[in-house]
C-alpha cells in the first residue's frame, strides 16, 4: 500500500523513485515486520497466558520439557499477522505471485490455527483429525499448483532445475501439479515436526527464506538470471518483498521464542511457514535446492519415517525417540546445544544452497 502511494507521488517528489528498487522495499520489509513482532509479541503473550492457552507436554518425552507445560503457544499468529502486514505495506500488489504467496501461507495458517484450537481450546488431544488437516492441506496445495500454473508466463516456469549443472532441466507437464503439491505440503509438515525445541524451527525458517530472496531477486532480473545461467522468472522478483518480511517476522518472533521460550509458534506457525518456504521455491524453480538448504527440516522428517517404518515392520525403534531432535536430547545433549548445532548445520546447508548460483 505504501508502494503504490509513494509511485502516485513521483511526478510531485522524485525523489520517491527510490521506493522502486526491490532492495530497499524488502529491507523495508524486514524493519516493518521486526518492528511489529516486538512492539505487539509481549502484548499477545499477555492475552495468551490470560486465556491459558498453553502448552501440554508429552509425559513420554524428554523429562525436561515437563517444565514447559502451560507456556503459551499459537504464537504463530504473529508471524502471519507481521509478515502480512509488512507484504502489505511495500510490496506490488498488482503482482499474481505475490498473492499467491500471502494467500497459500494465510491458508495454511488458518488449518493449524483449527488444529491449535481443538487441542488448546476445546481440549480435543487430536486436534484437527488427521485425514481432514492433509485433505485441507491438500486442497491449498493443488490450489496453489493451479494458481501458479495458469500464471506461468515462460517455458522455465514449469521445469524442474537440476542444480550444480548449466542446461540439466526436466519438463514436468501435467506433473508440475503434482511436484508442486508435494513441495508445498511436504514443506509445511516438515517444518512442524521441526517444532519441537525453542527456537529450533524459526531460525532455519529465517536462514532458508532469506536465502530464497537471494534466488527471487536474481532470477526476476534479467540480467543476473543471464549471467548465472539460472532460468528468468518474470515478476518472480516481487517476492523478495514477502521473503523480506517473513525474515523480520521470524526474527521478531525468536526473540520471544529463543531458550527458555516464552511462547510458542504452534501449528498455526509451523504449517504456514513449511508452506510459504515450499511456494516460494517453486516460484523461483528450486525446489531441489530446497531439499539441500532445507535439510534439517529433511532429516526430521526422514527420522520419524524411518522410526514409524521400523517399528511396524520390526518392533523395533531405530532412534531413542522421533524426531532427531528429541533422539540427542534424550542422548544426553542439553536442549540448547541441539538448537544452536542444528542452527549451524542450517547456516552450512543454505551457503551450499547459495552456492548453486554459481557452481555449474
Amino acid at each position: 500500500m505504501l508502494y503504490h502511494l509513494t509511485q502516485l507521488l513521483v511526478p510531485a517528489f522524485s525523489a520517491f523513485n527510490v521506493f522502486q528498487y526491490l532492495t530497499l522495499r524488502a529491507i523495508l520489509g524486514v524493519l516493518t515486520a521486526l518492528a511489529i513482532s516486538l512492539i505487539i509479541g509481549p502484548a499477545m503473550i499477555r492475552k495468551l497466558t490470560f486465556y491459558k492457552i498453553g502448552q501440554t507436554v508429552r509425559t513420554d518425552g524428554p523429562q525436561t520439557h515437563l517444565t514447559k507445560s502451560g507456556t503459551p503457544t499459537m504464537g504463530g499468529a504473529l508471524i502471519l499477522v507481521a509478515t502480512g502486514i509488512a507484504t502489505l505495506l511495500w510490496a506490488d500488489l498488482t503482482n499474481h505471485y505475490v498473492w499467491i504467496v500471502l494467500l497459500t501461507t494465510m491458508a495454511f495458517g488458518i488449518i493449524g490455527w483449527v488444529d491449535d484450537y481443538k487441542k488448546l481450546i476445546k481440549k480435543d488431544p487430536r486436534g484437527l483429525i488427521a485425514r481432514w488437516k492433509y485433505f485441507w492441506q491438500s486442497v491449498c496445495g493443488f490450489a496453489a499448483a493451479f494458481a501458479l500454473l495458469a500464471s506461468a508466463q515462460e517455458p522455465a516456469a514449469t521445469q524442474l532445475i537440476v542444480p550444480f549443472f548449466k542446461n540439466i532441466s526436466i519438463e514436468l507437464g501435467v506433473m508440475y501439479l503434482f511436484t508442486t503439491y508435494l513441495v508445498i505440503v511436504g514443506s509445511s509438515n516438515a517444518v512442524n515436526l521441526t517444532d519441537g525445541l525453542d527456537g529450533l524451527a524459526i531460525m532455519p525458517t529465517v536462514l532458508v527464506a532469506g536465502a530464497l530472496g537471494v534466488f527471487a531477486y536474481v532470477s526476476g532480473n534479467v540480467k543476473f538470471a543471464e549471467y548465472l545461467v539460472i532460468p528468468h522468472i518474470t515478476h518472480a522478483g516481487e517476492t523478495v518483498v514477502f521473503c523480506g518480511a517473513l525474515v523480520g517476522a521470524g526474527l521478531g518472533f525468536l526473540w520471544f521464542n529463543t531458550y527458555p521460550a516464552m511462547v510458542f509458534m504452534g501449528d498455526v506457525g509451523a504449517l504456514a511457514l513449511g508452506a510459504a518456504l515450499g511456494v516460494l521455491a517453486v516460484i523461483v524453480r528450486q525446489e531441489l535446492v530446497l531439499f539441500i538448504m532445507g535439510g534439517v527440516f529433511v532429516m526430521e522428517t526422514v527420522s520419524v519415517m524411518l522410526q514409524v517404518a521400523s517399528f511396524k515392520l520390526t518392533g523395533k525403534r531405530i532412534f531413542k525417540m522421533a524426531p532427531l531432535h528429541h533422539h540427542y536430547e534424550l542422548k544426553g545433549w542439553p536442549e540448547p546445544r541441539v538448537i544452536v548445532r542444528f542452527w549451524i548445520i542450517t547456516v552450512i546447508l543454505v551457503l551450499a544452497g547459495l552456492a548453486t548460483l554459481k557452481i555449474r
